[in-house]
């Protein structure tokens, strides 16, 4: 069989590019950790020297890391004057959480990633899951982190207003659960919006439950927020005006059964916001189409598909799921009104009632 030697060229630059990013990728996680970007976007142009002193880091090492991010291109290097900076454009994206195009937080997902592959690669020869617990930590903080950048920009601002009534009985005064709450970020923004409301996030995860306490406590909504140890079926509590699984339900086992709990727990004029990834299709080649879907599927591979194959029933829609089959399952769970109410960039809001 002979081969096309520029195809095969192709190809090994193909993957050169994303071995490079791959290693980019650990540089980033790396300056992100040191204050690196934030410190050349807070001082300006710097030499390696400067930067060290003003991170207190060892110079020799950072000359090293300023050499390959501006190879890189995510910084910039002025010979002239042998110092390097962080375009303002740049630093919305790498040097702050707080801009809705921070990435830097994403970084830490293929951190975890790699450091899961012993874990995701005996689950493959055994059809075993994983479960969320059992993922490495940088995965929680990637998740906090990337997730909340969209919650920040959208929830009270576009998605609550878009689910008819709701914000207004949250101005009132409402109560709110959060199925698979992680740290909490998505209650505490609402608390801090909906001062009148209380809310209870519940996650089987008890470290990310300490974690969401602390959080909470920080940002001075404790007195309205309060996190419990428990999966999506084994809650109480009851009469609730709204509850929200965030880009949750698709990494459960029985995402039916949790929706069936979750609308027994509503009150009778209630409502779950289901929010999931706006870039799942309803097919592979839609899903294909996407320019995230290789990022998406390998974080579903790693991720979402080994967390709901722990878990009974182990249904695996994986995050690629699509929005007709996510209806499909909220239809089963027993709700008669489905709409997708809103979404942006990165998530779809469906709004269901029973």
């Amino acid at each position: 069989m002979d081969l096309d030697t520029e195809k095969i060229g192709a190809f090994a630059r193909q993957v050169a590019v994303a071995v490079t990013g791959a290693a980019t990728t650990a540089m980033v996680v790396l300056g992100d950790e040191l204050g690196l970007y934030r410190a050349l976007a807070a001082t300006g142009p710097a030499t390696a020297a400067e930067l060290a002193a003003a991170t207190g880091t060892h110079e020799r090492y950072v000359r090293e890391w300023l050499a390959q991010q501006a190879a890189a291109g995510f910084i910039s290097h002025h010979a002239a004057k042998g110092t390097f900076s962080l375009p303002p454009e740049h630093a919305a994206v790498l040097a702050t959480d707080d801009s809705p195009a921070a990435m830097a937080g994403a970084a830490l997902l293929p951190a975890g990633m790699f450091r899961s592959i012993g874990k995701i690669a005996d689950a493959f020869r055994t059809g075993q899951g994983v479960a969320w617990a059992d993922q490495d930590p940088a995965i929680f903080a990637s998740t906090e982190r990337f997730w909340q950048v969209s919650y920040r920009g959208s929830l009270t601002s576009e998605w609550i207003p878009a689910i008819d009534g709701l914000q207004a009985r949250l101005t009132a005064g409402a109560s709110v659960a959060d199925i698979g709450c992680g740290h909490g970020a998505a209650l505490i923004l609402m608390a801090r919006e909906y001062p009148e409301s209380r809310f209870t996030g519940f996650d089987s995860h008890p470290e990310s439950i300490d974690v969401a306490r602390q959080r909470a406590a920080a940002a001075g909504v404790a007195d309205r927020v309060r996190f419990k140890i428990s999966d999506a079926f084994r809650y109480t509590d009851d009469g609730y005006d709204l509850i929200c699984f965030f880009d949750t339900l698709h990494d459960l086992g029985d995402p039916v059964g949790a929706a069936a709990h979750a609308r027994a727990a509503l009150a009778p004029w209630g409502a779950l916001m289901l929010i999931e990834p706006l870039t799942a299709g309803d097919s592979l080649d839609a899903n294909l189409a996407s320019p995230a879907a290789a990022l998406n599927y390998a974080a579903s591979t790693f991720l979402c598909l080994p967390a709901s194959l722990a878990q009974p029933v182990g249904l695996g829609l994986g995050a690629q799921a699509g929005e007709a089959q996510l209806r499909a399952v909220l239809a089963e769970a027993g709700y008669s009104h489905i709409r997708r109410a809103a979404e942006n960039q990165f998530n779809m809001v469906l709004d269901a009632r029973p």
